[in-house]
């Protein structure tokens, strides 16, 4: 029998067989623990009471959910944020007193860790004296991840804990960390299975209770300095190691301030944490991490509303095979929904199956499939040249060639084939859906579905709303899409819907630029220094400039009072001195065979005569201010106007889809949040200094508005 304590909405305190108290975390309002504002108050007067109550002799504290606690609650962390330095320092060093009073009972502790303990879950193990860890559960301190440090002491309890080299493994990296990997680093004391757990943890209170174990000799040593100091060359050879990105200065950060407080006092080095993170969480990388964090959970959840009571999907289509219809037919099987794969050509269908079967082999090389799991999915792919089974599917997606008039023909026929509740999604990158949708009998069935190639590595998908798309073709689409593992993000038709429109703009300024005499090399180096992956002219070589061109040609028609024709486009330039890219081995750059048969870049003097000669401008120098700008501020424009028009319905899941789509710069944490990092009266003067540069750059009645009422866009 057990004797409540203490009852809250997040912990709840007992008395337990043998003069024990058990310290058991169970939200009642969530499926996982989280250290949010209520759950430190609600420790807080747990720690009252065993500081004050008479006759227990140990405490043990676990878990009542299947996780142990996962961090902070980061939806708190944008109001925290806001304030001042001086406030997250007080913030964090109040928490902080409150583990030290967790750390110092009058009596030892055993935490039983049972699943997840991350970031401020593990920093709150760390607290106690001992720590028994089921076999399968992981622990870790993922700050880093979210642009930030530890702040709950996990920087000094660590070290003391274990060693400092493993501090400086397990910050640094962000990676969690099996029982095994603990257990050899002392972070725990003992493992066990997840049925023996709590006996085990209860036995290892025992021993300290009975004085088999020393516990106060141990936590004098805990709350001491670090036992043994770290090797010569630690830091350096961190700071060496280090692949952190330059607008991502957590790692960089932790690292020095690892080596400053490790010989510190126990109590100084939580002083100096806590002014650490006080710093880093004003930084642009936090705010935009924590931001696509939460714009993640907030799209996720309008993915699960768009889907509704939705049937699962029981029978996928793919029409057209080949390399894109395969990874779409292969990704399908692989997250369990059976395809039929229909092509007019059996050489097509065989190389759809090639290509499901390269990637196949891949996981299985790779030790992520079995061979059994992969026959499982090939098995769930049928490739065909016939109409068999199209009648009992639930979904088909049609992608075969980029062509009007050839969609047209294959989607009208197979409509026929199909049940009359059957949803079909043309998986196209430029046509309209309206225009796609004109001769079927059933439009209100019919939706886009916009995948980003590759298809089984781009997270990515857009799904367009036609005039007369209905919304149970929306929670197909939305359903299949989940179902595949993919990010789905409903967005209106337009000429380049969302993501290809916003890249549009992008690229315009980038052949503006060129134009007016700027070296491509220089504008690649400037926009990979901002922390884009590639710059625009490597970026059309690797999409092929044939392909881009053609792109740019349809959405820059759709919007030609911002879009208008750049008179020296060096993309039709390079195409007309036969260039496509990557694809033929010449474009903005020059192309070979490197390691692993990837195509490796250089200098090309004759793409550089080629594009001078066809610019409006003699070439002159700008400045990597001046490329950075041009570039983002026709970007930002056109991301405003997309938000503007209804496109996309949120500034999360627009932000959302560039960061998966386009590989927008995670620090920036996308195109609004960086909008609103910079503020809007700050873009207003960049439009206006930009103006002579045409509509492109001039502010967006969205932008007006809310620089007038001193709003953002994620204000609301």
């Amino acid at each position: 029998m057990s004797e409540i304590l203490f009852r809250g909405q997040s912990l709840r305190l007992a008395r337990i067989a043998g003069d024990f108290a058990e310290l058991t975390l169970e939200r009642t309002d969530a499926a996982i623990n989280k250290l949010d504002r209520r759950t430190l108050d609600e420790l807080a007067s747990a720690a009252e009471l065993l500081e004050n109550s008479q006759g227990l002799r140990g405490l043990l504290v676990s878990s009542g959910l299947d996780v142990f606690v996962v961090g902070a609650d980061i939806t708190e962390f944008g109001e925290l944020f806001e304030r001042s330095r001086e406030h997250i320092v007080a913030h964090t060093w109040q928490a902080n007193q409150l583990f030290e009073r967790l750390a110092a009972l009058p009596l030892p502790s055993v935490v039983a860790i049972n699943g997840f303990a991350l970031g401020g879950g593990l920093e709150l193990a760390l607290a106690f004296d001992y720590r028994v860890m089921a076999e399968a559960a992981r622990v870790g301190l993922p700050e880093v991840g979210l642009g930030l440090i530890p702040g709950y002491g996990g920087t000094v309890r660590l070290p003391r804990v274990s060693r400092v080299d493993v501090a400086l493994d397990w910050i640094v990296s962000g990676k969690p960390q099996s029982a095994d990997a603990a257990l050899a680093v002392g972070v725990i004391e003992r493992k066990a299975t997840a049925g023996e757990l709590r006996e085990v943890a209860l036995a290892q209170l025992a021993l300290a209770v009975d004085g088999s174990l020393d516990w106060r000799a141990r936590r004098a040593a805990r709350l001491g300095g670090v036992a043994v100091p770290p090797a010569a060359g630690t830091f350096e050879q961190a700071r060496q190691q280090l692949r952190a990105a330059p607008h991502q200065p957590a790692r960089g950060l932790v690292i020095d301030l690892l080596e400053q407080a490790w010989s510190q006092s126990h109590r100084q080095a939580l002083r100096l944490e806590g002014e650490a993170f006080g710093e880093v969480a004003k930084t642009q990388a936090a705010a935009s991490l924590v931001r696509i964090f939460l714009n993640d959970q907030s799209v996720k959840k309008i993915g699960k509303r768009q889907r509704g009571g939705q049937a699962p999907i029981r029978q996928a289509l793919v029409l057209g095979a080949g390399i894109m219809g395969g990874g779409i037919a292969y990704t399908s099987a692989l997250h369990g929904t059976p395809v039929r794969m229909k092509d007019i050509r059996q050489q097509a269908l065989d190389l759809g199956m090639a290509e499901a079967d390269k990637l196949l082999a891949r996981q299985v090389a790779t030790g992520r499939l079995s061979e059994a799991r992969a026959g499982q999915v090939r098995g769930a792919i049928v490739a065909q040249l016939d109409y068999a089974g199209f009648a009992q599917a639930d979904v088909l997606v049609e992608a075969v060639v980029e062509d009007l008039g050839v969609k047209h023909r294959v989607l009208c026929e197979v409509e026929h084939e199909v049940g009359p509740d059957t949803v079909l999604l043309s998986n196209t990158s430029s046509l309209r859906i309206d225009d796609l949708a004109k001769p079927l009998a059933r439009p209100q069935n019919f939706a886009g579905m916009h995948f980003f190639n590759p298809v089984p590595v781009m997270p990515l998908v857009e799904i367009i709303r036609g005039q007369r798309t209905g919304d149970a073709a929306i929670a197909t689409a939305v359903g299949l899409a989940l179902a595949m593992g993919k990010t789905p993000i409903v967005v209106q038709d337009g000429p380049g819907f969302l993501v290809n429109r916003i890249l549009a703009a992008y690229i315009r300024a980038f052949l503006q630029l060129l134009d007016d005499g700027a070296d491509f090399e220089a504008v690649d180096r400037a926009a990979e220094a901002f922390g884009w992956p590639m710059g625009p002219a490597y970026l059309e070589d690797v999409v092929g400039l044939d392909t881009g061109s053609h792109v740019c040609d349809l959405i820059f028609a759709g919007f030609p009072a911002r879009m208008p024709a750049v008179p020296g486009n060096a993309l039709k330039a390079l195409l007309g001195a036969g260039r496509l890219g990557q694809k033929n081995g010449a474009g903005f750059y020059r192309y070979q065979a490197g390691d692993g048969g990837r195509p490796r870049k250089s200098p090309d003097l004759q793409a550089h005569a080629i594009v001078e000669a066809a610019r409006s401008a003699p070439a002159r120098h700008f400045d990597d201010v001046q490329i950075v700008e041009r570039l983002m501020l026709a970007l930002l424009v056109e991301s405003i106007h997309a938000l503007q028009e209804g496109v996309v319905a949120s500034a999360a899941e627009l932000d959302t889809a560039l960061l998966l789509g386009l590989g927008f710069p995670a620090y920036l944490g996308g195109a609004l949040a960086y909008a609103d990092w910079l503020g809007a009266e700050h873009l207003l003067a960049r439009c206006a200094h930009y103006a002579d540069l045409g509509a492109a750059y001039h502010a967006p009645e969205l932008l007006r508005e809310l620089a007038a009422r001193g709003k953002r866009f994620y204000d609301a």
